[in-house]
């Protein structure tokens, strides 16, 4: 043990000595990587100062580069620009480069930089005030380069426009794009685009646009129908198209900038040719001699209008189809249009007139042909003939609407604006509301004349008592006349009521369907044509209640005829010849009944409603009164009362066709009268009991009984009186 310890210390001491080496060249290892990183760091740095420094310096020799590029491009712009300093006009002294055909895209550039340049130096110098001599001098130097300039670039569009046409000439499409291009440096091409469509054949060849002509026009000295214009219209615009398609498709290969280009070529086809074709086709009429309805009338114009208005909408927008760059062409189209536009209202109402005027002609003329074979003895036949072929026709008030509705639809095609659309429309309708209220009431005043003829036919045979025999039979043939010729007019203006009530229909139908819709945008516009229909109306309505009142008297008049020259005395005083009584109506009862049954059949077919109510009450009223009056002359014993009462019964069952309630009541209360003629004369005072209504009439009728003396009724008719 003892020699074995100083071995053990000698060895831990080696280990120990080992370990601080170790240690040693471990912390030197760590210092030298340190050190190694340290060292790649700085030339790293170093590194990225040289690259930055190379970049700099690389820069430095691109910029100095540009410089020189840009220095060496300044000193060749300002010898060009010397050459172009010389004399005015001289320009034979150039560089080669603006005389090189094959440089012409270099000497365009150069040309318009130099002439760039020059013109914004003269602007500066007119914007400065200076007393510098050299300034002055080098404006006037730049002017002359201006000018001289100005001349090449002139000169060398023209060359490249030369070329440019002969290219085309060819179709060679690649040398036009080619000019087309290299012409783009003056004024953005726009005249080349400008040359180009100026020279397209549709606008220079003169056969061309008198081709346009005859197709839509026909031959010289021949009329165009509206009908034919349209088609030739059709064909005309649409060989327009295809020809503007495939300039399109030459347009997109050749211009750098082909909307441009389609938008100058649409425009002049509108603004030449389509305008000569419409200046020749629209001749806008005078208000003040209107054109003659032998040749159109106004109305061609306006028919020629409207389809030559749709036809160019419609080329406006098949040509925005194909393409027409930023051109406002609906705008271009509408300007087209603008002078027949601004008086087309004018010209509608106009026409509208003329129409009206033309056909009241043409009715005139119709109805004085029948009156012109007619004798004296035949007047009033002819006369009769003659008013009904001036008789209201309902055809003639739906051809108004027909007019009516067709302008209403050129007010539609021509106004964009709904107020300037209603406005158009009002006025229009307005016109119709005049023209068949002016028609329909001269119509019924026309009927009316023919009754107040017949009125003044049967005063001219009214006779005294103390004629002759014979002269009193001619006298009753020529009332019978008469008669006929009421009862004629009697239907006559019934016929020609009805067809005013069927023509207002009609008027009130066109409003609904094709006016009211349009009104409504404009505040009042519907309320005012209204009124204005019924007020229109109103003159016809008028017009129509005085003829129905002379078609009462008219009527009254015949029934006043038949009832005295009819009625016998016997009728209601038959003998007392033991004979069974007659029950059956007086032959003057059923000649009035057949009579008021065949005139107001034309009554009951033509008035409706309030109208047929009114005019049947006043009738039967009329025919109360009118028998009253005509019993009064005749004396009745008890089986003339049955007869009267079986007349009264007649006369009841017809008016209840009336539908009329009070009317029905008056003649039931005749029947009740007519009892004091049958009863007993003590039986009088107990007949009309719960009937107070009728104790003037009943007293009258007392008044005629055949026994009214005999049995003293007059003594006791003060106290009969009192009882009833």
């Amino acid at each position: 043990m003892g020699e074995h310890m100083p071995k053990y210390a000698s060895g831990l001491v080696s280990m120990i000595a080992l370990s601080l080496s170790l240690s040693t060249f471990e912390f030197r290892l760590e210092k030298g990587v340190d050190g190694l990183f340290d060292s790649f760091a700085r030339l790293d740095t170093r590194i990225s100062s040289v690259g930055q420094t190379a970049a700099k310096i690389g820069d430095h020799l691109q910029s100095a580069d540009a410089q020189r590029e840009t220095a060496s491009q300044t000193i060749e712009l300002i010898k060009y620009m010397m050459e172009f300093n010389g004399s005015p006009g001289d320009l034979m002294e150039l560089s080669p480069l603006f005389s090189d055909d094959s440089r012409v895209a270099e000497a365009a550039s150069i040309a318009q930089k130099l002439r760039s340049f020059a013109e914004e130096d003269i602007g500066r110098q007119d914007l400065t005030v200076t007393s510098v001599m050299g300034n002055a001098t080098a404006s006037r130097g730049l002017e002359v380069a201006v000018t001289n300039l100005q001349d090449y670039c002139n000169e060398l569009e023209n060359r490249l426009l030369a070329r440019f046409d002969a290219a085309s000439q060819k179709r060679e499409l690649s040398t036009m794009a080619e000019c087309a291009k290299f012409l783009s440096q003056f004024n953005r091409g726009t005249s080349a685009m400008q040359h180009y469509v100026a020279t397209r054949p549709m606008f220079i060849d003169v056969e061309v646009m008198n081709a346009d002509s005859r197709l839509v026009l026909g031959d010289q000295g021949s009329q165009a129908s509206p009908s034919n214009v349209a088609r030739g219209l059709s064909s005309l615009f649409k060989e327009i198209t295809d020809t503007v398609r495939k300039e399109a498709a030459t347009i997109m290969a050749v211009f750098p900038s082909p909307n441009d280009v389609m938008s100058i070529l649409v425009q002049r086809v509108l603004e030449q040719r389509v305008t000569a074709l419409l200046d020749k086709l629209l001749v806008k009429p005078s208000l003040v001699n209107l054109p003659p309805m032998e040749e159109g009338g106004l109305l061609l114009y306006l028919r020629m209008l409207a389809v030559a208005y749709e036809k160019t909408q419609e080329l406006a927008r098949d040509l925005r189809a194909v393409g027409c760059g930023d051109l406002d062409v609906e705008g271009l189209t509408e300007s087209l249009f603008s002078s027949h536009k601004d008086e087309y209202p004018e010209h509608e109402q106009a026409s509208l007139r003329q129409l009206y005027q033309a056909k009241m002609e043409e009715l005139r003329a119709e109805s004085q042909q029948p009156s012109e074979s007619t004798g004296t003895i035949g007047r009033s036949k002819g006369a009769s003939a003659a008013s009904s072929h001036q008789q209201i026709s309902v055809t003639v008030v739906t051809e108004f609407v027909r007019w009516n509705e067709e302008a209403i639809s050129r007010c539609t095609l021509f106004s964009s604006l709904p107020a300037t659309l209603a406005a158009n429309v009002k006025a229009v309708f307005t016109c119709l509301l005049d023209q068949v209220g002016q028609y329909i009431t001269e119509g019924l005043e026309r009927a009316r004349d023919g009754l107040t003829e017949a009125a003044t036919l049967r005063e001219r045979f009214v006779l005294g008592t103390s004629v002759s025999r014979r002269v009193a039979a001619a006298a009753a043939s020529a009332a019978e006349a008469a008669a006929a010729a009421g009862e004629s007019s009697f239907r006559s203006f019934m016929v020609a009521v009805q067809r005013c009530g069927s023509s207002v229909a009609i008027v009130q139908q066109c409003f609904a369907n094709s006016i009211s819709r349009l009104l409504l945008p404009v505040d009042g516009a519907h309320a005012a044509s209204c009124e204005e229909m019924a007020t229109a109306m109103s003159t016809a309505e008028a017009a129509a209640y005085k003829g129905l009142q002379h078609c009462i008297e008219t009527v009254m008049a015949e029934v006043e005829r038949l009832l005295p020259a009819e009625q016998k005395a016997t009728d209601y005083r038959s003998p007392d010849d033991g004979m069974a009584p007659d029950h059956r109506p007086t032959n003057a009862c059923t000649k009035v009944v057949a009579y008021l049954s065949r005139v107001l059949e034309a009554a009951f077919t033509a008035l409706e409603g309030l109208n047929k109510q009114a005019f049947l009450t006043e009738l039967g009223n009329r025919l109360h009164k009118g028998l009253l009056n005509h019993w009064q002359k005749f004396t009745f014993n008890p089986s003339g009362g049955l007869r009267l009462k079986r007349d009264i019964t007649e006369y009841g069952e017809f008016v209840r066709s009336f539908n009329s309630p009070s009317v029905d009541e008056k003649f039931e209360l005749l029947g009740i009268m007519a009892n004091v003629f049958i009863v007993a004369p003590e039986s009088l005072s107990t007949l009309f009991e719960g009937t107070p209504s009728i104790r003037k009439d009943a007293q009258r009728f007392i008044q005629l009984r055949e026994d009214y003396k005999s049995a003293k009724l007059a003594s006791r008719l003060g106290s009969l009186v009192d009882k009833l």
